[in-house]
């Protein structure tokens, strides 16, 4: 017998990522009844505690913990295992957290929109609608698998889920696409002791990047033992003998590799094609993105869409943000806006890490610009003896200065603690510091911050 139950709610959150969570934490604390649906209990928290940032940031550190006397497959499987404890408890921890509250409720389902104000939680028996006056979308992204024959249907392609859940350490690895994704999952397998073999379209990696911080990387990456193979563009797959064969073609040829697991890191997509939004009168754009204005507001003012799903920089920290912009315009001043932001850091976690933060000294001379450059290899840096008490030398930063007023345009950081040092960086951008204040600025010692007292003294153009 089908029965359906009718919930209402002042508040329906669609998933349970960063920006819905927070958003769904402000607003039961402010009184407010608040339903959260997320389609899968493997889930909960979203994408970052359990198959994003953390268990691949756990897995950077225990891959370059690996002493040469560990055996690669049981160091490997004991990492793994280190991984799926700390995911299960951050798993409980965001459940109970929520669901404890009087006025929250969870739900596990998939949600589907049947009018602009209601969703349905499955479709046959045990029917859930919930009704809400107001409605957050926060589903994310989830990977793009590209129109290659055989790639789809290969019993060796694995996902990144996958790569931070299997506790098999593949002999051989390859991963197409050398972006954020491929370049932290191909350095990690490496430093498992996996060989590892980057296919990448485009003609170098790191194609936004200046050509000087992406060549000293890619010769980071090339000295772990990583190969990689640039102008590839992959033509097709192929299952045998226990193994795959990709084809690719490079300077007018078809080559081969063979390998026992591939990742295709070819991007990811906003979450939005199972939400039924044409019911809801909600407008996406060729992507699939949820158009939003900048506070968020979808096509239907009473429905907000934060994180990954509304196209935006696919990053944490921006969801955060976005929650932010949300909870202002339901309990605020409703001043708050995405236009606010300035100064937005990205970290890529390869070793040592690569950060980066406004413009790149290409950009800024491509609009005209007076500009000045500062930069130093890592390795030459006298003040920062923290990078050789750490033994680890590799890298550069690299600094654009606006020649004119002295403050910051951009930087890029491929250092030991690099995701730490752009933090007060992208600060001081958006503070107006200068430069001059920033390289006159006392630090601890000795620490990887105290480098920019050299650094951004060091004009190379």
């Amino acid at each position: 017998m089908e029965t359906t139950t009718a919930l209402t709610a002042d508040v329906l959150v669609l998933g349970f990522g960063k920006g819905g969570k927070t958003a769904a934490h402000a607003l039961t604390d402010a009184g407010k009844r608040v339903i959260l649906i997320e389609q899968s209990a493997d889930m909960y928290g979203g994408t970052c505690p359990n198959v994003g940032c953390v268990p691949t940031k756990m897995l950077v550190h225990y891959s370059t913990s690996k002493r040469l006397e560990d055996e690669a497959q049981e160091f490997f499987a004991n990492s793994i295992e280190g991984v799926r404890a700390l995911t299960s408890a951050f798993r409980a921890g965001n459940f109970d957290a929520l669901d404890g509250k009087d006025t929250a409720t969870v739900i596990t389902g998939t949600a589907r929109f049947v009018d602009p104000h209601t969703v349905e939680v499955g479709r046959d028996a045990d029917r859930i609608t919930v009704t809400a006056p107001t409605i957050l979308i926060n589903t994310g992204s989830e990977p793009i698998v590209p129109d290659i024959p055989g790639l789809a249907d290969s019993a060796h392609l694995v996902s990144s889920t996958d790569l931070t859940r299997t506790g098999t350490l593949p002999r051989r690895l390859v991963i197409i696409g050398g972006g954020y994704l491929g370049l932290e999952f191909a350095s990690i397998y490496r430093h498992f002791g996996a060989e590892v073999t980057i296919l990448e379209a485009a003609d170098r990696l790191l194609v936004r990047e200046d050509e000087d911080v992406a060549a000293v990387a890619t010769g980071i990456l090339e000295g772990d033992g990583i190969s990689i193979i640039t102008g590839a563009r992959v033509t097709g797959v192929a299952d045998t003998d226990g193994a795959a064969i990709i084809s690719y073609e490079k300077d007018g040829r078809t080559r081969d590799i063979r390998t026992d697991a591939f990742l295709a890191a070819t991007g990811r997509r906003p979450a939005t094609a199972a939400l039924g939004l044409e019911a809801a009168g909600v407008r996406t754009t060729a992507r699939g993105a949820i158009v939003v204005d900048d506070r968020l507001r979808t096509t239907q003012p009473h429905i907000f869409a934060l994180g990954d799903v509304n196209g935006g920089p696919q990053f944490t920290y921006v969801s955060l943000d976005d929650a932010r912009v949300v909870i202002d315009q339901l309990l605020g001043s409703g001043e708050r806006s995405t236009a606010d932001r300035a100064a937005v850091p990205a970290t890529l976690f390869i070793t040592p890490p690569l950060a980066t933060v406004g413009m790149t000294e290409r950009e800024a001379r491509e609009r005209g610009l007076n500009i000045r450059v500062a930069r130093e290899n890592v390795a030459d840096i006298v003040a920062m003896p923290r990078a050789y008490t750490m033994e680890e030398t590799r890298g550069v930063m690299k600094f654009i200065l606006d020649a004119d007023t002295d403050l910051i345009l951009g930087a890029a950081i491929l250092s030991i603690d690099a995701q730490e040092i752009i933090n007060t960086i992208a600060l001081a951008m958006r503070q107006g510091v200068t430069a001059t204040t920033l390289k006159n600025a006392i630090y601890t010692h000795p620490s990887s911050t105290e480098a920019l007292n050299e650094v951004l003294g060091v004009i190379v153009g």
